[in-house]
């Protein structure tokens, strides 16, 4: 008889452990052990517990194959999460077999060991035949699904509660995800109830009754300064919306803005004829606004604009606007602002130019550039890579939670009587077709950061710490991911030749990213670099890029005429009919305003439970390279926390959205 020490690790979240009966068989090459059932005195499989166990075989296994568990009900069902297994053979090393899933109702589940494999590694045929089961069952349970036409595909499930438990909120999110939006909203209501409901403000001052607990350095700052020209510029670098800004090397022939009209504007002995041919002047384009159906909010309409707003490199004042035309066609309803008008009239402007950002930032650089792009490579990835290979062990930690967000974003936010419908001006049927309209210009390009940089023109502005920090941590997780590629594929034919890799990018650009001819992303794999680079799309979108347009949403909009995410009057046709009522009949008024500082504050603010990039808190990988190459990353990430850290030791406005301590390792909110 060979005895085996089996040691069980149950999760440590709220309501992971179970008193329901657990079995274990060890499957070995030579045969199976006695199906075990794990029962020690006193209470087995409690919340965090590492329970030990001693297995028997009437012969020895040989090598270690599967470990099988079972889940049985007594009682009442119980589900329990595991974590890992280890088996220590009578004779031989320990074997560790990760697990990190749920075992929910009677359940038996065949757990590999934690070596990652790929299809040309395998060679025994129970293996074989073990990762085919493991993914038509996966495929049975995650399905594509169109919510909606014109965006990318999802996952099949009308609601968070129709999703499997394994990619469910744990227990603790999910209390605290609830709580702290009734918090937010009960708080800003009582506000409300105490000034006036539904009703607008009497001046820009009283937005300030609106703060009280809910506040941050920035939005305070932000409060102070967002009159201030070279505040417009910065937020159009280091913003919410940092990718918006290009190179303008030649006046688009619809916005006719003169020398003349910018002289005050430049510096001394230049004009706008020089400033173009030196690179200096560049454009924020809202074109894709144009045309959008506006929302109906309690009976009545709302408004929006597609501004066209150039942009000059002053050397003395950074960067600065200095021409805004609100509507795409020029004429004499939509007249070119300038910084020399009268004051209420430039401000509104800019106010104007801030609440389509609110639309750009929210819907597409926000919600359809990070949450539903990385949707499409989870719904793939748990559909097409068994566990045991080294790609799903890269990325799963950069999926967590990422289903159920999304999927209660479809239904608390952007749904036909969601928080959007409530209070945002393209709310209701313009916010999916501004989510098309960006969905068709989409290209695999753009998401790579070099890339995106270079398009635009913008790789020389000076300041734009978006840009340099975001570059870093690219180049840092490329090097990461390019050596655990090289770890598993040793040559491109190895990478080719993988079926299993091939059908996951096959679902990604067929199945996920359809309706996109021009996209760019091919259907096949051929070298290593190429997945590489889609491995590395894939991580920093879901962390760095994602940080950088949720991280800051209450700084930059707390401070609502700041970045209004709602206009109740059209925009104005006449500069000197600009007056301070006209404005604040204009913005949100007190009820939209507390729902806006509400929800930006309940979906910036840090997760209590964030796991930081970089961090792997379920030890997918046990090989020695594997986990030396995590380290390695690791380093690479603290020695840019403390460059970062460094460059904004002092300065009065800190960029720090990117600290690689504050990007959660996968978009969970």
């Amino acid at each position: 008889m060979e005895v085996y020490s089996v040691t069980v690790a149950t999760g440590t979240s709220q309501y992971s452990g179970t008193n329901n009966y657990v079995f274990v068989t060890l499957v070995g090459e030579r045969g199976e052990s006695e199906r075990t059932l794990l029962d020690n005195p006193g209470l087995d499989f409690c919340r965090g517990a590492v329970d030990q166990y001693k297995v028997s075989s009437p012969s020895p296994l040989g090598s270690l194959l599967l470990v099988r568990l079972e889940k049985q009900r007594y009682w009442v069902e119980d589900n329990w999460f595991c974590r890992y297994i280890t088996v220590e053979p009578p004779s031989g090393d320990k074997v560790t077999f990760p697990c990190y899933r749920w075992l929910v109702g009677d359940i038996k589940v065949e757990v590999r060991a934690g070596t990652a494999k790929t299809l040309r590694d395998e060679s025994i045929s129970q293996l074989l035949e073990h990762r085919k089961t493991e993914l038509q069952e996966r495929q049975k349970i995650y399905r594509w699904v169109t919510w909606a036409p014109g965006i990318p595909r999802c996952i099949d499930a009308k609601t968070e509660a129709d999703l499997p438990q394994d990619v469910r909120f744990e227990n603790e999110k999910r209390s605290d995800f609830e709580q702290s939006l009734q918090f937010a909203l009960l708080e800003l209501s009582l506000k409300k109830l105490a000034i006036r409901f539904g009703k607008s403000w009497n001046d820009l001052e009283d937005f300030k009754r609106i703060f009280w607990k809910l506040k941050s350095p920035i939005s305070e700052y932000c409060m102070e300064h967002w009159k201030e020209d070279w505040f417009f510029g910065y937020q159009c670098l280091n913003g919410s919306n940092p990718r918006m800004i290009q190179k303008c090397r030649k006046l688009p022939e619809n916005f006719p803005v003169t020398s003349d009209m910018v002289q005050s504007s430049m510096a001394p002995r230049t004009n706008l004829d020089k400033e173009l041919k030196a690179g200096n002047i560049y454009l924020l384009d809202y074109a894709i606004m144009d045309g959008i159906p506006t929302n109906t909010i309690k009976g009545k309409p709302q408004y929006i604009a597609a501004p066209l707003c150039l942009m000059y490199q002053h050397p003395d004042e950074g960067l600065i606007p200095v021409a805004i035309q609100l509507e795409q066609t020029p004429g004499l309803d939509s007249p070119i602002f300038l910084p020399r008008d009268p004051p209420l009239a430039w401000l509104l402007a800019k106010m104007w130019v801030r609440h389509s950002e609110f639309q750009v930032f929210q819907l597409l650089s926000h919600l359809l550039r990070t949450h539903l792009v990385i949707e499409v490579f989870c719904v793939a990835t748990l559909r097409q890579l068994p566990a045991v290979h080294p790609i799903y062990k890269l990325l799963a930690p950069h999926l967590r939670y990422t289903l159920e967000i999304n999927c209660r974003g479809r239904t608390q936010l952007i749904s036909s009587n969601g928080i959007f419908k409530r209070v945002v001006s393209t709310g209701g049927d313009g916010l999916l077709i501004l989510a098309q309209r960006e969905y068709k210009v989409l290209t695999y390009r753009s998401l790579q950061p070099h890339k995106d940089f270079a398009d635009r023109g913008v790789s020389q502005l000076p300041k734009y710490f978006y840009r340099e920090y975001s570059l870093m941590l690219w180049d840092a997780i490329h090097s990461f991911v390019s050596g655990m590629v090289d770890l598993f594929y040793q040559s491109d034919p190895d990478m080719q030749e993988d079926q299993e890799l091939q059908a996951w990018i096959r679902d990604i650009s067929q199945e996920g990213f359809t309706e996109l001819p021009n996209f760019g992303l091919p259907s096949m794999l051929s070298t290593r670099e190429e997945l590489s680079t889609l491995l590395t799309v894939a991580i920093f979108t879901s962390t760095a890029q994602h940080a950088a347009t949720n991280n800051g949403q209450f700084d930059w909009c707390a401070w609502v005429p700041n970045t209004p995410c709602t206009m109740r009057q059209p925009p104005p046709t006449d500069k000197d009919a600009v007056t301070m009522e006209m404005i604040m009949a204009t913005l949100p008024d007190v009820s939209q305003s507390c729902v806006q500082m509400a929800i930006t504050w309940h979906l910036g603010r840090a997760q209590p439970d964030a796991i930081p990039l970089g961090q792997y808190t379920e030890q997918h990988f046990t090989e020695g390279r594997a986990v030396e190459l995590i380290d390695g990353f690791r380093t690479e990430l603290k020695e840019i926390e403390d460059h970062i850290l460094s460059q904004n030791e002092g300065l009065e406005l800190q960029y720090l959205f990117l600290l690689p301590s504050r990007i959660e390792n996968s978009i969970t909110i």
